[in-house]
């Protein structure tokens, strides 16, 4: 397998079959896409350009389709073979789609060309993450979202996904430090473009069976390692 940037992470053969499962579309993609649109706290934009930053196999495109009905839906990835099953998805939802292989470090789009940038769990991916962020920033017209949803480095450091999947583990980053990195760059957001998910598949201690079976409560925001983050942040209009 070729990638088309060697600075992107491989994922792993067990990795590859999750992200093409029920329960990744299901309880992770449709539960991040639902809760990022919540997060911009203003009717949702529609209409437009809309860029999924890492995208995969495709299993995205329907759930943004229905939630931003962008005009034009532009897929990226370092993996052509994902690419291959991506445009197969496209077909089969009957999306129109235009692919791109390429890293998130060097996005093959023009200054100013996109309305949403979307990038759910890809940036833990990338070892270049800071000039993955300026080609974002670089590609949002003034005004323009960026929907980011990541896992933490609490989460990535654990073994089961040690064992399971594979990422460089010199660029992970905690929920706060995610935070900075966007302010660094110019993004704005407030409190309420924020949240912290504690999903169960994050909680790699007990899958959140504990509570499930009411035996404990969840730890509060604050009392806990956040395992994961979202943000709707915008690029300023100048």
């Amino acid at each position: 397998m070729t990638y088309a940037s060697p600075h992107y992470v491989e994922e792993t053969r067990i990795g590859f079959h999750f992200l093409s499962s029920y329960t990744w579309q299901h309880h992770v993609l449709r539960v991040a896409i639902n809760d990022l649109k919540r997060l911009i706290g203003e009717p949702p934009p529609q209409g437009g350009t809309l860029l999924d930053a890492g995208c995969g196999q495709g299993k995205s495109f329907r759930l943004l389709r229905e939630a931003f009905q962008p005009t034009r839906l532009l897929g990226l990835d370092a993996d052509p073979h994902s690419l291959a099953l991506a445009e197969a998805e496209g077909e089969r939802e009957g999306i129109v789609i235009d692919l791109h292989a390429a890293d998130c470090a060097q996005i093959p789009l023009p200054d100013g060309s996109v309305d949403i940038v979307f990038c759910h769990q890809t940036f833990h991916h990338l070892v270049e993450q800071e000039r993955a962020l300026d080609e974002f920033w670089r590609v949002l017209k003034p005004g323009g979202w960026l929907l980011f949803a990541e896992s933490t480095k609490a989460y990535i450091d654990t073994w089961v996904i040690r064992w399971f999947f594979r990422h460089p583990m010199d660029v992970q980053k905690s929920a706060d430090e995610y935070l900075e990195m966007l302010r660094q760059r110019g993004f704005v957001f407030a409190a309420s473009n924020v949240s912290f998910p504690y999903l169960w598949w994050s909680r790699s201690k007990d899958f959140g069976l504990l509570e499930r079976w009411g035996l404990c409560a969840p730890p509060p925001p604050g009392q806990r390692e956040e395992t994961l983050v979202n943000v709707a942040a915008r690029k300023p209009v100048v």
